[in-house]
């Protein structure tokens, strides 16, 4: 199926590594020219190199998403260089796992902040789209108590509930805003890869949750971001769509 995506213009944040990474590649494979950031220079300059070398544009930038100014700034260029932008995935999470006022903070400012700042500085060009679409990665830890209750879940609670109040708010505007919530992601240098190498017990635990018998993968997760974006999902806003392996139990309505 034609994903009608050719052409398109996006921006991923974290987007060198990981989930955000693998959502990148799926988006220029499918012939969006798309832009990244991370905090590791060479980490982007490999994705953007990568990336380009599907065939479309590419083009990233060594930022923090938590310095408000250089994140804005990041958005705006890109939707300057690129000529719009139409597809805007809020990717990056501090990972704050725990009640420290120091863990609040950091999920506050990396996890939600970064999310309405990179949507307010993307707004006046998602505006100009005609199929302008918001895919916000969240955790299914915002909606159910686990081991991340905290300071992790709540602000990913927080995440979800900001972004379905942007799709009511914006659906007149023809601008669609969802939330993609995955369960446990495994790959390489990732988090459930460190801690299954430094607190085995935990990854066993959390490993014996899942009724596939494993956890998922970047990719997986991609599909579901990418679907969201396409307009082929034209009507598909305010949604909260899990992707877990039917890890969680709670009844989503």
């Amino acid at each position: 199926m034609d994903l009608l995506l050719k052409g398109r213009k996006a921006l991923v944040t974290g987007g060198s590594k990981g989930i955000g990474r693998r959502i990148a590649d799926l988006l220029a494979e499918e012939g969006v020219d798309v832009a990244v950031c991370g905090r590791n220079a060479d980490d982007v300059s490999s994705a953007v190199a990568a990336l380009g070398a599907k065939g479309v544009r590419a083009s990233g930038r060594a930022l923090d998403v938590g310095d408000g100014a250089a994140l804005k700034a990041w958005v705006t260029d890109v939707g300057n260089e690129l000529g719009g932008l139409d597809i805007v995935v809020p990717n990056v999470s501090a990972l704050a796992i725990g009640h420290a006022e120091e863990q609040w903070n950091a999920q506050y400012q990396i996890d939600l902040l970064h999310t309405i700042r990179t949507v307010e500085a993307a707004m006046p060009f998602l505006e100009k789209s005609d199929a302008g679409s918001i895919v916000a990665i969240a955790t299914v830890s915002g909606r159910e108590l686990d081991f991340a209750a905290g300071a992790y879940g709540a602000l990913k609670a927080a995440l979800i509930h900001y972004i379905q109040g942007l799709a009511l708010s914006l659906a007149p505007k023809g601008i669609r805003a969802n939330t993609v919530s995955p369960g446990n992601i495994f790959f390489a240098g990732g988090p459930w890869d460190n801690i299954k190498k430094n607190i085995p017990d935990l990854y066993n635990a959390a490993l014996a949750l899942n009724p596939t018998g494993r956890m998922g993968k970047p990719e997986e997760i991609a599909y579901a971001a990418v679907m969201l974006a396409s307009p082929r999902a034209s009507f598909i806003t305010g949604t909260n769509l899990v992707a877990d392996g039917a890890l969680t139990k709670g009844v989503q309505f």
